[in-house]
């Protein structure tokens, strides 16, 4: 009877220590982590500076608008004066100057309407794709299996441990201050 238990002892206590190996493998050692996108995106470097390029373009396309505005407003300035004193010729060529200047008002402004959001999205693009790459090169040297982005509160709980948002954030900025060779 003894040697029966023997017997039996030690493959046991070898499928327990298997069973262990694989819980410390493959559930102990998974880590997981997320990011806020927000707080990423307005402390990246890379992305303040997208948004102040985006902003100065911005100021420029508006100043062309005011201008356009101006001459609309002064064309019709310049109608009211005619319509008073002028020829019909006048005045006809007035209206049609109007309705030129209000007609390229009008494309500039769908124009940039169009341009604005293209240009915005080529510097969001430029700058996310840097951000991806750079959270695979991270959770991968870190050993995490997963790293979360949490956008406009979509997670609804996570443990404030798991947040590391601070250290991808000084990470990308440090990069960013001195590009990565690849």
């Amino acid at each position: 009877m003894r040697i029966l238990k023997s017997k039996w002892l030690l493959p046991v206590i070898a499928a327990l220590l298997a069973l262990f190996a694989v819980y410390l493998i493959f559930f102990r050692a998974t880590r997981i982590a997320y990011v806020d996108s927000a707080k990423l995106l307005t402390g990246y470097n890379a992305m303040v500076a997208a948004r102040s390029e985006f902003e100065a373009k911005k100021k420029v396309w508006e100043s062309n608008i005011d201008s356009l505005t101006n001459d609309v407003r002064n064309a019709i300035g310049t109608y009211e004066k005619t319509a008073a004193l002028g020829t019909e010729k006048e005045k006809q060529l007035s209206k049609e100057l109007i309705g030129t200047k209000q007609k390229q008002l009008q494309d500039y402004q769908n124009a940039i309407r169009q341009n604005a959001a293209q240009e915005e999205q080529r510097l969001s693009q430029s700058v996310l794709t840097t951000v991806n790459a750079f959270l695979s090169r991270f959770g991968k040297t870190h050993g995490y299996k997963m790293i979360l982005v949490a956008a406009n509160g979509n997670i609804a709980y996570a443990d404030p441990a798991l947040d590391i948002t601070d250290k991808v954030v000084e990470q990308l900025n440090k990069e960013y201050a001195v590009p990565v060779k690849k």
